[in-house]
This record gives C-alpha cells, structure tokens and sequence, in this order.
C-alpha cells in the first residue's frame, strides 16, 4: 500500500512539473502571434486613430508586424528582431517601406505609389505575470530615400495581447 501512493505521489508531482514547465516559456516569451492597439502622442503617426499591429514574434529573434493602416498609404509590413532584456522584457526593432503617390508629371504614374523612403519602430516590452499580454513603449522615426530623419518622429504606448486559442 506504501509503495502504491509513493507512486501515486510521484505521478502527481511529475505532472504538476511537466505542466508547470510546458507554460514557463509563454510566461516568459515573446515567441508567438500578438495584436495590440498603438496611441503616438506625437509626431506624423499620432494622426493615425485605432491603429493597430499584428506581429508574429519567431523563436530566433526575428519579427514580422503589419498594421490597420498598411494600406493607407499602400505600404508592405515591418520586419526587424526582438530580443529579451530581462525577465517578461523585450525589445523589438522593425523597420518598414514609407510610400508616396506619383505626381501628375511623374512617367511612372503607371506604376502607382512611389518609395518614400522607410521608417523604423522600436518598442520596449513587459509580458503580464502570465504572458497573454503586454504593455509597451514605443518611438518612430522617419528616414527619406537617402537616410536622412524627417520631421514626424514620436513616441507612444502599446496594450497587445496574445493571439490563441
């Protein structure tokens, strides 16, 4: 009888374990598919009302974001990496294609939308104690076609939750 509940006991504390382990590492990062709303307090993006971002945040460091306002102006998504700097904190960096339209004397109107040059987010990042969601600083900065910053830069604050089933 001792033997049995000594296995017992075992059993349970195995799969308390197992199953503590298996939800440690959503607790504490950021590898997965998140939506969040973004508010710029300032700058060229502050104009931008509900914005929202999609991301998907790979295990190797590196990320993909696209928002509600890819398409005004036409625009691709954002691609950067992330990086953990401290328990539940991370820090992303992503960059995107800026776009402008052609103008009337431009000979590539056909082709629609012309480069404008790229902008780049960086966003700092604290997981909930359960890691379903966050809260997160955030800064953009403007570059034109040949690097240099624009005005428009600005900073805001993010609410992103996991996307899961």
């Amino acid at each position: 009888m001792k033997h049995s509940i000594r296995w017992l006991v075992l059993a349970m504390v195995t799969l308390i374990l197992a199953t503590a382990c298996r939800d440690a590492p959503e607790r504490d990062s950021l590898a997965g598919a998140w939506r969040s709303q973004i508010r710029f307090r300032g700058g060229t993006l502050a104009e931008w009302k509900n914005l929202e971002f999609m991301y998907v945040f790979n295990a190797g460091g590196t990320m993909t974001e696209s928002s509600n306002y890819d398409a005004a102006p036409p625009g691709p998504p954002a691609y950067g990496a992330w990086r953990k700097t401290g328990p539940r904190q991370f820090e992303a960096r992503y960059h995107f294609f800026a776009t402008q339209p052609p103008g009337p004397s431009d000979e590539l109107a056909k082709v629609g939308w012309l480069p404008a040059g790229h902008g780049v987010l960086t966003e700092r990042i604290v997981l909930s104690d359960d890691g379903k969601s966050f809260k997160s600083a955030i800064t953009y900065t403007g570059f034109d076609p040949a690097g240099k910053p624009v005005d428009g830069a600005g900073e805001g604050t993010g609410t992103g939750a996991r996307i899961d089933f």
